[in-house]
């Protein structure tokens, strides 16, 4: 939603903090699912959570994998939800729009963002899908697909989980070394 005080107007999974009565990321990935699009945590297989990433402000974000039904119809809370879309999983390894950013973080990690931009045709829209949100759905593509995207991407495609995990250490390493010198 346009109105949130983070990252407003940005296309996002459900998610975000976590509260005292959680027990994990995934009480929490549940919870926010509920809160933001009425998707009942009953309804949702949990399948495994991803290697975790860092948000614009480098917060921990654990991403949590989920099955649910293709009838689910959402019901978007408009003070944290503006709309809600479907996109082929398959779509973030052979996509039609597709820009990749390449940049360095102020650590000095060097990565690339992913940028996306789907279309909508039924609905006659578009929506750009990049940053953390591209970088997970990437991941979980690969990850299922089990094939090379059209793009390059930042993992040995042989070893993809290893390498994944390594540069998450890597950037999380950055991060706290990057703490540690403004201290």
């Amino acid at each position: 939603a346009f109105q949130l005080r983070r990252s407003p107007g940005e296309v996002c999974f459900p998610g975000g903090k976590s509260e005292a009565a959680d027990k994990d990321e995934i009480d929490t990935a549940l919870r926010e699912a509920k809160e933001e699009v009425g998707l009942p945590p009953e309804e949702v297989e949990v399948v495994c959570r991803l290697i975790p990433g860092l948000d614009k402000m480098n917060n921990l974000v654990t991403p949590v994998v989920g099955f649910i039904e293709d009838t689910f119809q959402a019901t978007p809370n408009p003070d944290e939800v503006s709309d809600v879309f479907v996109v082929p999983l398959e779509y973030f390894l052979e996509p039609l729009k597709y820009t990749a950013l390449h940049y360095k973080t102020s650590s000095g990690h060097r990565s690339r963002m992913h940028c996306f931009t789907y279309d909508d045709n039924e609905r006659k829209t578009s929506f750009t899908i990049w940053g953390l949100t591209a970088h997970f759905a990437v991941f979980l593509a690969l990850v299922i697909f089990g094939r090379r995207p059209t793009f390059e991407v930042d993992y040995d495609l042989d070893n993809l989980i290893s390498s994944a995990e390594q540069n998450f250490m890597n950037l999380y390493a950055s991060v706290q070394q990057e703490k540690k010198s403004n201290l």
